[in-house]
């Protein structure tokens, strides 16, 4: 089930749609608490109408699917829509000298809008199982960038992190300097990257090479198959199509019965 919500956030300056999938029972009053899974590029998650290119993660079919099949307990997801031409800013920590659109970064002011201002709003308006192993976060590219950045600046928040195809050599790597310092991980998790991410051969290697050294930092971090999923999958773009292909692994590897 789907319901739209709207907030105007005092960090961003703006206002915001957030679309939330949920199962039928989930609403404010229920007595059973559901986890949590928080998503950026909330346009691109649900609705093709909405969605770059008319492509989603289909997002919802699937959630649907893993619940009634049993391959993931029942959970609740939030769809965060970006901010148009603001999304660069908004994601982002550090500036990207490939984008000349994400000049005075606001990612420190967007993880707030998500910890301060989204979650609890949902916590209003569903049963949110509260704590860090029942709350997620997640996104692709620079949604990944905000997602993993946001766990970073924000330890013991996020127990759960959906990393697709991020864009971590902003900044020179800043994420990965960031990732190197960080004392406290989230419980599990999954990333995933495409080998054809581009029709450019170089970022596509530097892609998966910088997808590898986050997963070696994490796993110097005692982060071992049960915390961590890494897929590398041969000749995926950087696409909707892509990431909804991986999103059922992604989702029973985080969400899945053995899982908390």
């Amino acid at each position: 089930m789907f319901q739209t919500l709207e907030i105007d956030s005092s960090h961003l300056g703006a206002g915001r749609r957030i679309t939330v999938w949920s199962p039928p029972k989930a609403r404010a009053g229920s007595r059973r608490p559901y986890p949590v899974l928080y998503l950026n590029d909330g346009q691109n998650l649900f609705d093709p109408a909405r969605a770059f290119a008319g492509r989603t993660w289909r997002v919802g079919e699937i959630a649907s699917r893993l619940v009634r099949r049993g391959r993931i307990q029942p959970l609740i997801i939030v769809g965060i829509d970006h901010g148009d031409v603001q999304r660069s800013r908004e994601y982002l920590p550090v500036e990207d000298d490939r984008n000349p659109g994400a000049r005075d970064p606001l990612g420190r002011e967007y993880a707030d809008f998500v910890t301060r201002e989204v979650m609890p709003l949902i916590a209003r308006h569903y049963p949110v199982a509260t704590g860090a192993a029942n709350t997620g976060f997640g996104g692709s590219s620079y949604g990944a960038v905000a997602a993993l950045y946001t766990a970073i600046i924000k330890p013991g928040v996020f127990g759960r992190l959906l990393i697709e195809s991020p864009s971590l050599y902003v900044g020179d790597e800043y994420l990965l300097r960031r990732a190197r310092a960080a004392k406290r991980w989230s419980s599990r998790i999954y990333l995933g990257v495409g080998t054809a991410e581009t029709n450019n051969s170089g970022i596509n290697e530097e892609t998966v090479r910088n997808v590898h050294k986050l997963a070696r930092i994490l796993r110097d971090r005692r982060l071992g198959p049960r915390r961590l999923l890494v897929v590398v999958e041969e000749g995926a773009t950087h696409s909707e199509d892509a990431w909804a292909r991986r999103l059922p692994g992604a989702l029973e590897f985080l969400y899945g019965r053995d899982s908390r």
